[in-house]
């Protein structure tokens, strides 16, 4: 049987594929089993930051492997305690949690949250506050602490203790409030899965003011939005926001499965011996590539981003047949006159991958994709948008 056929056969039916095998690739271009080459504009869903095969990359991970591959966390391994002191002093942050995903990420966050309200506020004070529309990862809990019903149709009962915003409603917040329940509200710079959508920056900044005047946790979920993809080190850094917690992953260590949640000042000693734990989390592979992309996130390099953000926009804002351009950095959603699954079905034909969100063409390049790719794929997702 061909891939095709034992992926039909073996693998659970969970994803709707597109009839492509990606078999190798360099940068952000990536070529399928018939030889057919793509401009990569989705990055595995905003993982590959610097690309398929980066040299820099297959190097760290290759000196670590050599050495060892996998210890468990009751050893002490460099690479993990030099990522943590890296995000660390790249965000303010105190301590580190590893895990292996965003949603494992933030089920740490969710239980660091209800750990620290117990202590502090009581018991009875377990309540997660999130935005209609957002994402928050697949597992029970992060599916509860998700503001889409359709996640939760198939699933109930869910993990209770979640309550739902819509963004910028903060009398719908301060009600919840009021009856001394919330213990953190957890929010997403730009809502990734809803659709591409940033957050209003006045409500931002009002909501932080007021989770401080309550003494209630402000969480922040970076999975998609991390480790430069818009721009910054962190999309919260666009707003000026202070978090006492940050989840992330996703691009984080460039491929491989590494998930982090960042704890501040305020909750880095909540979580004690045997409290929480993960047999991969810290995985010393992981961190050493995600130090290797880490290391290259400088300001120099996230100016850069930006840079290829404009350009980006500039060539597809205005465009036929795209009403609108949304998001930060390269992290970009085109609602588009045509259906978004024909626009992306029309790009592969012609050589381009992008993805969709909601209703929107969604764009997720590597963070270092060159500027005449940008050019290249920009003219053939114009073209495929064109009613």
């Amino acid at each position: 049987m061909n891939t095709f056929e034992l992926d039909q056969s073996y693998v659970a039916h969970t994803y709707k594929r597109f009839p492509v095998e990606i078999v190798a690739g360099k940068g952000s271009l990536v070529q399928d089993a018939a030889g057919k080459e793509y401009i990569d504009m989705g990055s595995g869903i905003a993982v590959t930051s610097f690309g398929v095969a980066d040299d820099a990359w297959i190097e760290a991970v290759e000196e670590q492997i050599r050495k060892v591959q996998h210890m468990s966390n009751l050893y002490y391994t460099a690479p993990c305690a030099r990522l943590a002191e890296a995000l660390c002093t790249r965000t303010g942050m105190s301590r580190v949690f590893f895990g292996n995903s965003g949603a494992e990420a933030n089920e740490c966050a969710i239980k660091v949250a209800r750990k620290w309200a117990a202590e502090n506020k009581g018991p009875g004070c377990n309540i997660i506050v999130t935005l209609e529309n957002s994402f928050h990862g697949r597992t029970l809990t992060t599916l509860a602490a998700t503001g889409q019903e359709h996640y939760h149709e198939l699933y109930q009962p869910l993990t209770p203790g979640f309550a739902h915003i819509r963004a910028g409603d903060m009398d719908a917040l301060k009600t919840l409030c009021a009856g001394g329940k919330v213990a953190a509200v957890l929010i997403e710079c730009v809502q990734g899965e809803g659709g591409v959508i940033p957050l209003d920056p006045a409500f931002a900044a009002s909501l932080e003011a007021y989770l401080r005047e309550q003494d209630i946790l402000l969480m922040i979920d970076e999975v998609q939005t991390g480790n430069g993809r818009t721009g910054k080190m962190y999309a919260y850094m666009n707003y000026g926001l202070h978090p006492d917690v940050v989840t992330t992953a996703k691009g984080l260590a460039g491929g491989l499965p590494l998930g982090a949640c960042l704890l501040g000042s305020r909750v880095k000693d909540v979580l004690s011996y045997g409290d929480h734990g993960s047999t991969f989390g810290g995985n010393p592979v992981a961190c050493a590539a995600a130090l290797s992309v880490l290391n290259r996130l400088t300001g120099e390099f996230l100016a850069g981003v930006e840079a290829k953000s404009v350009l980006l926009r500039s060539l597809l804002e205005g465009a036929p047949g795209i009403t609108s351009v949304s998001g930060l950095g390269l992290m970009l959603g085109l609602k588009t006159e045509k259906p978004a699954a024909d626009v992306v079905a029309e790009c592969m034909e012609n050589g381009v991958l992008c993805l969709t969100a909601k209703d929107k063409v969604r764009l997720l390049p590597a963070l270092n994709i060159p500027d005449s790719l940008i050019r290249k794929a920009a003219g053939i997702i114009r073209s495929a948008c064109i009613p």
